[in-house]
């Protein structure tokens, strides 16, 4: 019983804090679309100014494989739980400073500047977070469960995504327009203090977990874990990569740029574009322990495959839907909440799970957070940019076009977890060792 009760409060610990650094994170995200473009980067083409207040939130993405290599070199080397206190700190004093930032009409070309540094500083953070807070439930379960509760800090996203678009909305629901962008939307950006108040009090209660106490114990930690990744799992770094490349995909088309497509390329209300994700991101965090679930009972590759492929061709109803039904709301959130509050989930709910199993405990920190962030910068901070160009380049057919490169995405990660499963084999036919997941 006093196992579980830890299990528990682990689970807890990483759930509430991955909540308030997806938080964080995405709330940059919905709100670079909407108010970002008007008041940091002033254009006479709302394409070009758009697509700069998505390239600062891409540049997010490009420094949280920083983030993973420094905080993944500490956490194998020095612990789990200091470097998730850190990373907490980090990005919640960023995200409080955003919202205080001074506008372009206000300070010049010093306001993206200091935007940009403050997204930067984000990056590094969710780039140690990440992988800190999956580690201490995927090392306190026990094998035959590690999918479904390394899968329960995943949940973090979709509630931090839920939180993200519920806060803007609500506000842009109680504010006149010119409200909402003279100072409303800071209030989002400085609630996050609370937030990381919260998650800091309770990880500081939780301990060092036991499979990284036990490397300490006997001394198998490895002096350089970037080096020794790099050595020893050089094709599973690129297969991971390739299976990270549907989720960052479509959760950036689905979570973050379809408010930007709806609102402005179908006339959808904010209210509702907004309200839409935040349905779906609540649906989702059911459905993630679900596949985490499924992941051990199944395996975990054979699930990442046939969720990386059905979640890939949902994209081609979704918008076919959208763009034929624009003007009914029930239409329009059903093609949000049933590919992603359901079958993204497919992906995101074993993949925590998957990256481990890649890596032993010497180097997993370091591996998985080096996996999942850097295949971040074309998997996910690439994908609003690439989605502006498409509505520009297709005009009319710029669904079609964002829908197909979802689909894309997808076949590749399918044949990434594929290949993920073969070279397990390979390791364990050579004399080597690899959870039974993989293989299954």
């Amino acid at each position: 019983m006093a196992d579980k009760a830890l299990l528990k409060r682990v689970v807890f610990a990483s759930l509430i804090g991955a909540t308030v650094e997806w938080y964080d994170f995405f709330l940059y995200g919905v709100v670079a679309g909407i108010v970002f473009n008007q008041l940091y980067f002033p254009s006479g083409d709302p394409v070009i100014s758009t697509m700069l207040a998505y390239t600062t939130f891409a540049v997010g993405f490009v420094t949280r494989p920083l983030g993973g290599v420094i905080f993944g070199h500490f956490g194998d080397r020095i612990g789990r739980k200091s470097m998730l206190i850190l990373t907490l700190m980090i990005m919640g004093v960023a995200t409080f400073l955003i919202g205080l930032v001074p506008t372009y009409a206000q300070i010049g070309i010093w306001a993206p500047i200091l935007l940009l540094v403050l997204r930067v500083l984000q990056g590094i953070g969710l780039g140690g977070e990440w992988g800190g807070a999956v580690l201490m439930t995927y090392e306190y379960a026990s094998p035959e469960k590690r999918g479904l509760y390394a899968s329960f800090p995943q949940i973090g996203l979709s509630i931090g995504l839920c939180l993200a678009s519920g806060v803007v909305a609500l506000l842009s629901y109680t504010l006149t327009n010119e409200q909402f962008l003279a100072w409303g939307w800071r209030v989002a950006f400085i609630l996050s203090f609370v937030l990381v108040m919260v998650g800091l009090y309770i990880r500081l209660n939780i301990m060092e977990t036991p499979e990284f106490a036990k490397l300490k114990e006997s001394r198998k930690e490895v002096q350089i874990p970037f080096a020794t990744m790099i050595k020893e799992y050089p094709k599973e770094i690129v297969a991971g990569m390739g299976a990270r490349y549907i989720d960052g995909v479509f959760f950036n088309i689905f979570g973050v740029y379809s408010i930007a497509f709806l609102t402005s390329q179908l006339k959808i209300p904010r209210t509702e574009a907004l309200l839409g994700v935040c349905a779906a991101a609540l649906i989702m965090c059911l459905f993630i322990p679900y596949f985490g679930g499924v992941s051990d009972r199944v395996g975990r590759t054979k699930t990442y495959a046939w969720g990386s492929l059905i979640t890939g061709l949902s994209a081609l109803p979704a918008f076919y839907i959208w763009m034929t039904h624009p003007d009914q709301v029930v239409f329009v959130w059903a093609a949000l909440i049933i590919p992603f509050g359901i079958l993204y989930a497919s992906i995101y709910g074993p993949e925590a799970a998957l990256f481990c199993d890649l890596f032993g405990p010497q180097v997993r920190y370091t591996g998985i957070s080096f996996v999942y962030q850097f295949s971040g910068i074309f998997a996910s901070g690439l994908t609003p940019i690439i989605a502006t160009y498409l509505v520009q380049r297709y005009a009319g057919n710029a669904g079609w076009a964002i829908a197909w490169y979802c689909v894309f995405a997808g076949v590749v990660s399918a044949l990434s977890a594929v290949w993920i499963s073969r070279l397990a084999r390979k390791r364990i036919e050579a004399g080597g060792t690899a959870p039974a997941a993989l293989v299954a």
